[in-house]
């Protein structure tokens, strides 16, 4: 296991329509699905009732140090900062400081929705935050709402912009394609990936919604998704076998500017490679995001014990990690916590 991703809280300021769907839009555009399905039971968004945890329940930034410190003497090289929306956190920069001191960490970098970054942008740099990827499935500002649920487009694109004019390297983008939703903007958002220079991955559709709404229909398969690209664009192979870990297959483009990667957990699973683990905002840990159980650290790190017996915990932990996820198999059980909550 060398890369562990840390949710810092479970809040976020969007409502995406795969992770927190709450809008009309949202509910009509499942429920045209539905239909087109012809399916029995008529699609109805439940009304949601978000509980984010206490503070209280909350890791600490002293306690999130040291399982990443514990984590570290281990073999952890990557750590990443997620949410929710880590911008929320009171203080997000200060934690940032002190996990880019750990001897060990290698490669720090956040997750953001972008809306609210460049308040924090110059901070985090120099905190010592390296790398920033941001969400963002739409370069159409009324496509942008329906799937965030807000307007925020202005902010997230300032932002890319921002991280790239800080020295961030490589300055990532991330979308989520959902067929007949955003997926006519595929190719666009490759282009823009191309005129910006930016690192931009294109992710499967996965059942991580908390209205259970998934529906394997509205997955744009990585497969269709280069083909489309290649047909437009002259993409070049980057060779990945010294990391064969990676969850992205990438490409450059031809003229040298910006990559594309490809993440395909749905039709082409690389579970037999995965070195992640998530540790989310309330102390659990997952060995998989699409864990059923989740592994309560906080009665040792709020119990008092050591950092051995801590370091055990983790490697007990690790022997057990899942072989697969199952997405698409007759027994697959959905997460009971949305993306949202898991961390990214």
């Amino acid at each position: 296991m060398r890369d562990l991703r840390v949710s810092i809280t479970d809040r976020c300021n969007f409502r995406c329509l795969y992770c927190l769907p709450e809008t009309e839009e949202a509910a009509n555009f499942y429920r045209t699905k539905f239909d087109a399905l012809r399916n029995p039971q008529p699609f109805a968004l439940k009304p949601i009732r978000y509980d984010w945890k206490p503070r209280a329940e909350l890791l600490t930034f002293e306690e999130i140090e040291r399982v990443v410190r514990v984590a570290t003497e281990l073999g952890v090289r990557k750590v990443r900062v997620t949410g929710g929306e880590p911008m929320l956190r009171h203080g997000v920069e200060q934690l940032v400081g002190r996990l880019a001191a750990i001897p060990g960490v290698e490669d720090l970098a956040m997750t953001t929705n972008g809306q609210l970054f460049a308040a924090k942008a110059e901070a985090l740099r120099a905190a010592g935050l390296k790398r920033v990827s941001f969400s963002m499935d739409s370069l159409e500002a009324a496509n942008f709402r329906k799937l965030t649920g807000r307007d925020g487009l202005a902010e997230v694109l300032a932002g890319i912009e921002l991280a790239q004019r800080l020295g961030f390297h490589p300055v990532k983008v991330n979308a989520v394609l959902i067929r007949d939703l955003n997926d006519h903007e595929l190719e666009p958002l490759a282009e823009f990936a191309r005129e910006r220079n930016l690192s931009f991955r294109f992710i499967e559709f996965m059942p991580l919604d908390s209205s259970r709404a998934w529906q394997r229909e509205l997955v744009v398969p990585g497969r269709e998704i280069l083909a489309r690209l290649q047909a437009r664009f002259d993409l070049r192979p980057v060779d990945q076998s010294e990391n064969p870990a990676e969850t992205a297959r990438r490409w450059t483009f031809g003229d040298g500017r910006g990559e594309i990667g490809i993440i395909a957990p749905v039709s082409e699973p690389f579970c037999g490679h995965c070195n992640r683990l998530r540790l989310t905002a309330d102390g659990k840990l997952r060995t998989c995001l699409f864990s059923l159980g989740e592994h309560d650290l906080r009665p040792l790190l709020r119990g008092g014990a050591t950092d051995a017996e801590l370091a055990d915990r983790l490697i007990e932990l690790v022997v057990h990690k899942e072989a697969g996820h199952r997405i698409g198999q007759p027994d697959f059980v959905q997460p009971a916590r949305t993306m949202s909550c898991i961390g990214g």
